[in-house]
């Protein structure tokens, strides 16, 4: 670039280059993809490995998505199963050794995501590298440690394994359409429930005025909007009931106001979900440095950080 004195000739710069320098050195620098920065393999039996694991567009990334949603159903139902006292006396052993089983294939897995990665530490400090120690370290430490019993019980640890349920949300699409469609509809969600809390506030308030008193179930305005609250949403536990005519109109006009404002946030969400629907279907492509997900299928640069993109292998 020319220096700004040179782009006006016999005129003095007046600290231009100074002012301009200034400004340079302010320009914050470009974000990193917040998605990130594992780091793809170039070539060779990684690269093969990161394509399997972390893209499903290609058959062999479906069937290992699709055989550890498998693995991670059944290694949950075998903890539930275990927990039913009459089941795991007869069957205690054939869970134990399926729960061991489970663990061998979740410690591989793990393993493998590190060994396919550039930055495995990155991997091992995310969100879901956390899940996936979890899932194995509760066997492993009571194996290891057995004196763990005296400090906690072991059913403690075995409920850790149920973190394994949250790695679902990795691998199914609908997921991700669900979550985007709540993240989409929060602020009107947020307006349906402050509108909800203030009509539940004054009729707990007006349920006070009318039934309250010394002695009534309604003895105070919180008490009232709790009421109010299981009227609305037509729990009714019966511990609380209204004994005057208004007051049992009222509450009827309460359940009747609660089923019609059960179809507000089902719409908010579903209309949502249905513009998720109708956009471009996303794409596991990744960029093999940022490890940006979603990219383009006929994209030639990451539009996270700028790096060519290798050739896209799909199905």
């Amino acid at each position: 670039m020319r220096p700004v004195e040179s782009c006006l000739p016999g005129f003095p710069h007046f600290g231009l280059p100074i002012m301009n320098q200034r400004i340079s050195s302010q320009r914050p620098p470009r974000p990193a993809h917040p998605a990130a920065y594992f780091g793809r393999p170039q070539a060779g039996w990684r690269e093969r490995l990161f394509i399997i694991i972390f893209e499903a567009d290609t058959v062999p990334g479906r069937v290992f998505d699709f055989s550890l949603i498998a693995a991670i159903l059944l290694s949950v139902t075998v903890v539930m199963l275990d927990s039913i006292e009459s089941i795991g006396l007869r069957y205690g052993s054939v869970l134990h050794a399926l729960e061991w089983f489970f663990t061998i294939i979740f410690t591989l897995e793990y393993i493998s995501r590190l060994s396919c990665v550039r930055h495995p530490m990155r991997y091992a400090t995310s969100f879901f590298g956390i899940i996936d120690l979890l899932s194995i370290v509760p066997a492993y430490a009571a194996l290891f440690m057995p004196e763990l019993h005296a400090l906690i019980d072991f059913r403690l640890l075995r409920l850790l394994r149920m973190f394994r349920l949250l790695k679902l949300t990795s691998y199914i699409e609908e997921y991700s359409m669900l979550g985007n469609a709540l993240l989409a509809s929060r602020r009107k969600i947020f307006i349906f429930l402050s509108v909800v809390a203030i009509l539940v506030i004054l009729n707990g308030t007006l349920m006070y005025v009318i039934e309250g008193g010394p002695g009534t179930p309604f003895s105070s305005i919180p008490t009232a909007v709790y009421f109010a609250i299981t009227a609305v949403t037509t729990v009714g536990f019966g511990d609380i009931t209204p004994r005057t005519d208004l007051g049992r109109a009222i509450t009827s006009l309460s359940m009747l106001i609660g089923w019609s404002i059960l179809a507000v946030p089902t719409g908010i969400i579903t209309s949502e979900m249905t513009l998720q629907r109708v956009q471009p279907k996303p794409t596991t492509r990744t960029c093999p440095e940022c490890l940006a997900s979603g990219l383009d299928a006929d994209a030639n640069f990451c539009k996270g950080c700028g790096t060519r993109l290798p050739h896209y292998e799909h199905d």
